[in-house]
């Protein structure tokens, strides 16, 4: 018999990581076994944060055999995003990503030919890799 709190701990970073994006809409709406498996329920808002969790899934355990997630997509594939002071789109991406070096793509998608010239209070879309 699988121990759900063993199962727990080692997809703790699942948890971690909606909840991090819980000021976007995300959303923790429970965490229970079936048979073998933990089943994580959970709604997002948009597909850009769906990835990033499935990211985490993976590093977690790549075959996830004993895990499943049950997530919706409450919203489109972009995740808006305004612009903080002290960011930079390496952070975005880092945050949405896991990886600062994606923030060329964020800024294609939003036309900005100068990545470095954001400011505070600028909306951007974070755009689905």
């Amino acid at each position: 018999m699988a121990d759900q709190k063993a199962l727990e701990q080692k997809y703790s970073p699942v948890g971690q990581v909606i909840a991090d994006f819980a000021d976007y809409g995300a959303k923790f709406e429970g965490v229970f076994m079936n048979g073998e498996k933990l089943v994580l329920k959970a709604s997002v808002p948009s597909k850009v944060i769906s990835n990033r969790v499935w990211d985490v899934i993976k590093e977690c355990d790549p075959t996830y055999s004993d895990f499943e997630i049950q997530m919706t997509v409450t919203g489109s594939d972009e995740q808006p995003y305004t612009i903080k002071p002290g960011d930079n789109l390496s952070k975005v991406s880092k945050l949405f990503y896991g990886n600062a070096n994606k923030y060329e793509q964020i800024a294609k998608a939003n036309g900005l030919d100068n990545p470095d010239k954001i400011q505070a209070g600028q909306q951007i879309q974070v755009p689905v890799l």
